[in-house]
């Protein structure tokens, strides 16, 4: 999995708990996400199909980071599903807990939000980059 993104926790992400506001975890970890599927499939025109079960293992506390991480799972004619992982890094001992995993499908769609196929040469990049074992948006 590669490292997408980093978030910091300030008081505008906490809930009524004090604790990471779930609901924005998940708007991070689509848009994330989505981002990410956008630079492999070499198109901005993904949407979001569907978002596996998520379970929040770990609650995150203010003044933490979470770091979202993702990688490709599989890819069909015109979707692409990516593996998530939402994980509390302590900046001061360098550990990460996962706090929320899940699986994400994107569509490829056209400009009427007609689903249309990935090309080729994306489905060849990503056999490559697993054969090799290279991130797949360096």
């Amino acid at each position: 999995m590669e490292l997408i993104s980093t978030h910091p926790i300030i008081t505008p992400d906490l809930g009524f708990s004090g604790n990471l506001f779930g609901g924005q975890l998940l708007k991070w970890v689509d848009g994330d996400a989505v981002a990410y599927a956008m630079q492999v499939c070499d198109t901005n025109k993904l949407v979001t199909l569907s978002i596996d079960k998520c379970l929040f293992k770990k609650p995150v506390k203010q003044g933490q980071l979470v770091k979202i991480y993702a990688g490709v799972d599989s890819i069909g004619t015109t979707s692409i599903l990516i593996n998530v992982e939402a994980r509390q890094h302590n900046v001061y001992t360098g550990k990460q807990h996962v706090v929320l995993s899940t699986n994400i499908k994107f569509v490829r769609v056209d400009d009427e939000g007609n689903s249309i196929p990935i090309s080729d040469r994306v489905r060849l990049k990503v056999e490559q980059s697993k054969k090799d074992n290279i991130n797949l948006t360096k």
